[in-house]
């Protein structure tokens, strides 16, 4: 019998306007929506590709597999349903040829997958310790709790997490092993810290939380691969815009887009550029966009959302732009 998943009642797209100023689709393009989740990305960049454009939309999870179904029918452009991890696809999109004018990735946990309580990503419900965007994979969270040695729980609470008591709570995991439910580990992890934490601002188990997800899913290792195959697809002055919500994957953007749109790398005492590096990208984000507090105000959940984006330069193309990103 498969898993029940519940699809939420509403779903808030996060920086959905400054998405459509940066990624600017245009009637008649190619997009890549790397991450479906409810589809209000997809739905607001379909309506300005039109019914000569093409959707291409991505997602592991079998719900917004169901979510792309339920609005198929009210999108425009001729579009397409992939469900792969974003990195297998824009592989195996490359490997047949495809080209695109825009891709965009959203980050992180759906509201989707967030607001099902019975998948287990949320600290605020008590249910069974799973996590897993894609219910059919094999290692969900209570199997990395449960069997995972301390030092290696602690390694993924401290690095995917930033959680400065990760070695603390990773011993208190341990000890009150088997821990089956999100309650039960949310237990864990107040008691393996100080109570000025415990109480203070935030709730103590987010970081965790967060640490976990990752691990069980992958996701920076998938980020990893998914930038350059999305880079690779990307037609001439085509568009790369993504939205994170934490330094990790912030970072690895950063650090990817700003690697693109740097041009000479040759020392500053030679006279003459010897090493013959085009950038290959315009940034099109000088520094990275955040919420408004309007935003902020109708959708907590934006608070930390960052969006970053370059658009792919012609070859022999000159740019100082590198000097620019934040």
């Amino acid at each position: 019998m498969g898993t029940l998943i519940l699809m939420p009642t509403e779903h808030v797209p996060v920086l959905a306007t400054e998405l459509l100023d940066v990624l600017d689709p245009h009637p008649g393009e190619t997009a890549i929506d790397c991450t479906f989740g409810g589809g209000g990305h997809s739905q607001a960049v379909a309506e300005r590709l039109g019914s000569g454009g093409t959707l291409i939309a991505i997602d592991r999870d079998p719900a917004a597999e169901r979510r792309f179904a339920e609005i198929e029918d009210e999108l425009e452009p001729e579009s397409r349903f992939m469900r792969a991890d974003f990195a297998d696809a824009l592989e195996t999109l490359g490997e047949e040829g495809v080209r695109a004018d825009v891709v965009y990735l959203d980050l992180g946990v759906s509201s989707l997958q967030l607001d099902a309580a019975e998948r287990g990503f949320s600290y605020s419900y008590d249910a069974p310790l799973d996590m897993r965007m894609d219910p059919g994979d094999d290692v969900s969270a209570a199997d990395l709790v449960n069997e995972w040695p301390e030092e290696r729980i602690a390694t993924v609470l401290r690095d995917y997490g930033e959680e400065r008591h990760a070695r603390s709570i990773a011993r208190e995991i341990v000890r009150r092993r088997p821990l089956r439910t999100t309650a039960e580990l949310v237990d864990a992890i107040r008691a393996a810290v100080p109570p000025a934490y415990r109480f203070g601002r935030g709730h103590p188990a987010k970081r965790s939380f967060q640490a976990l997800r990752i691990a069980v899913n992958g996701e920076l290792d998938s980020l990893d691969r998914a930038l350059p195959a999305a880079w690779g697809l990307l037609r001439e002055r085509g568009r790369l815009v993504v939205i994170s919500f934490h330094s990790l994957e912030d970072r690895r953007v950063k650090r990817f887009l700003g690697d693109r749109a740097r041009g000479c790398v040759c020392p500053p005492e030679i006279p003459v550029c010897v090493c013959g590096r085009e950038p290959e990208a315009e940034p099109l984000t000088r520094r990275p966009l955040a919420a408004t507090p309007e935003e902020i105000e109708r959708n907590p959940r934006s608070h930390s959302a960052r969006l970053r984006g370059a658009r792919k330069l012609p070859r022999g193309t000159d740019t100082d732009d590198e000097r620019n990103l934040a």
